[in-house]
């Protein structure tokens, strides 16, 4: 167990080494009160956010025990572009920038959540299995997607420059308002969830080794499922959406830690994504000079490595 725990330690330095690099470099005697209050929101939402993904796909992973699969194919990543497509096609932007980020905010993540709750409800009132929601996520999500391609064609060009805008992540004029509202929002999920945390380490033995455990199952899965959707309500609409992330960080991370202990698989996952989004902007904007979105990378080698485990997967079958 000595040796989880120094991993996890070794994360941690490896990722306060990160943020000490983000903070000073390009630091001078004139300009480092600016940018460091530019730069200390930026990774407090960089961090938050690889920790948020990270926890809800490890969470998504126990439920369904498949590597492959991510809170992405619940289809919430395509309701928050039809919500900020639906939003500019009915209203308009400027109507947008009059209601405000905070407004915005609130309503894509109540409409996410409650869009989660209400497939949850409707498809475990009958003690249905969870792949029927993977299902209808995945429907779902084809819906939302030709819903919005809908939208986007009719718009004024100028107002689909806006929805294009919202579609990349962005970690640039973080809103500290609705950030400490997203700390506050992970935090009180990471309590919950850690009061049941010997729960998801026998529900990831499987649905009837669980039961035959003393857990009650379904109950459980509903309570984890209402989580990450509030998980990834929150990072997707305080940032904007980051299809692949989580399936790099949970492959990375039980690879690396190798426990089935939720205790450090969690923690060691947060860790992980934080690393990887940290180091990634601090790429993309000390080397690259912002010509590429962080987004576009990590979805580009997410894509690559889900078409790695797919072919693996493939072989072993």
């Amino acid at each position: 167990m000595m040796n989880v725990k120094r991993k996890l330690y070794i994360l941690l330095i490896v990722l306060i080494l990160l943020v000490m690099l983000f903070l000073i470099i390009g630091l001078n005697s004139y300009n480092w009160k600016y940018a460091l209050s530019r730069r200390i929101p930026k990774i407090m939402a960089i961090i938050l956010i690889g920790s948020s993904i990270s926890f809800s796909s490890t969470l998504f992973h126990t439920i369904t025990n498949n590597r492959i699969l991510t809170p992405s194919v619940l289809g919430l990543d395509s309701l928050y572009m039809f919500i900020q497509t639906f939003i500019v096609f009915v209203f308009g932007s400027m109507k947008m920038a009059y209601l405000g980020k905070n407004f915005n905010f609130l309503v894509s993540v109540i409409l996410m959540v409650l869009f989660s709750v209400i497939i949850f409800l409707m498809l475990f009132k009958k003690k249905n299995n969870i792949f029927f929601l993977l299902l209808f996520g995945m429907v779902f999500g084809t819906l939302f997607q030709s819903l919005t391609s809908f939208m986007q064609v009719l718009i004024d060009p100028n107002e689909f420059l806006v929805i294009q805008n919202r579609s990349f992540v962005s970690f640039n004029n973080i809103n500290m308002d609705l950030l400490w509202i997203a700390i506050i929002g992970v935090f009180l999920t990471a309590i919950y969830i850690f009061r049941h945390i010997g729960s998801l380490d026998v529900m990831s033995l499987g649905r009837d080794n669980a039961i035959s455990l003393g857990v009650n199952y379904d109950v459980q899965v509903k309570r984890v499922l209402i989580v990450v959707a509030v998980l990834v309500s929150i990072s997707t609409a305080l940032v904007g959406p980051i299809t692949f992330l989580g399936l790099l960080v949970i492959n990375i991370s039980r690879e690396f830690i190798k426990t089935y202990k939720h205790k450090y698989l969690i923690p060691g996952s947060m860790l992980i994504g934080s690393i990887i989004l940290v180091g990634g902007q601090l790429i993309a904007e000390r080397i690259m000079k912002f010509e590429t979105p962080i987004g576009v990378v990590i979805n580009f080698l997410g894509g690559i490595y889900f078409i790695y485990l797919i072919l693996r997967e493939g072989k072993a079958i």
